[in-house]
């Protein structure tokens, strides 16, 4: 049983390296050549978001989907690592069960994010960094049975202009020009700051899976 253990072991590993060399060519070449080439391209994913940090019971939330697309760069340092800085669109919110019905609040943000990018295993990149988030708009919808009396203490609520967040998330290189990636940013401060009865204070938390392109 070990030995077929190590044979399978020894089959991935060759199947891997082969792998990487038809998709890269020689890995020497990848690693000392083209990572130093500083890189723009395009990414766009799809957002699974919601808020944590609600001190009510009365105040649950649920996840949105939406959107995050934009431009990114990519500054070489030294192998494996690299800095990477993106302008993204993005969609974030939530939906929420309140003692008043269902209400949900859609934002748009423009999501600044300094990433440091390290490359793991040749094909696998690891992001880590912080985020600025600038609050772009933000829209609020009611179920059916929200009386208008109580819609004024949601549509009003306080969201902050400006987040600083933390992301994290990893990806593999299809290609020398594609990568497919899972993000996950959070705010480090409530987005809704100056919470109150109706909506506590609360925070964006968002998981991010798309596509990267490399021009």
């Amino acid at each position: 049983m070990k030995n077929i253990l190590l044979l399978a072991l020894g089959l991935l590993f060759a199947g891997t390296v082969s792998a990487q060399r038809n998709i890269y060519g020689p890995l020497s070449d990848y690693n000392s050549t083209n990572f130093y080439e500083p890189k723009v391209g395009f990414e766009a994913s799809v957002n699974v978001s919601n808020s944590i940090g609600n001190s009510s019971s009365n105040f649950n939330t649920g996840s949105l989907t939406g959107l995050t697309a934009g431009l990114t760069f990519e500054l070489p340092v030294v192998y494996p690592f690299s800095l990477q800085a993106e302008a993204l669109y993005s969609q974030k919110g939530y939906s929420a069960e309140t003692p008043n019905g269902n209400f949900t609040q859609r934002t748009q943000y423009i999501d600044v994010p300094l990433l440091a990018k390290f490359k793991v295993a040749g094909l696998v990149n690891f992001y880590l960094g912080p985020q600025v988030s600038f609050l772009a708009a933000t829209s609020n919808s009611f179920s059916a049975g929200f009386n208008e009396s109580n819609k004024q203490f949601y549509a009003s609520t306080n969201v902050d202009k400006t987040n600083l967040d933390a992301v994290v998330g990893f990806g593999f290189d299809v290609s020398r020009t594609i990568d497919i990636h899972a993000k996950y940013t959070i705010d480090l401060n409530q987005s809704n700051a100056n919470g109150n009865l109706y909506v506590p204070g609360y925070s964006n938390q968002v998981l991010q899976l798309g596509l990267g392109f490399k021009f």
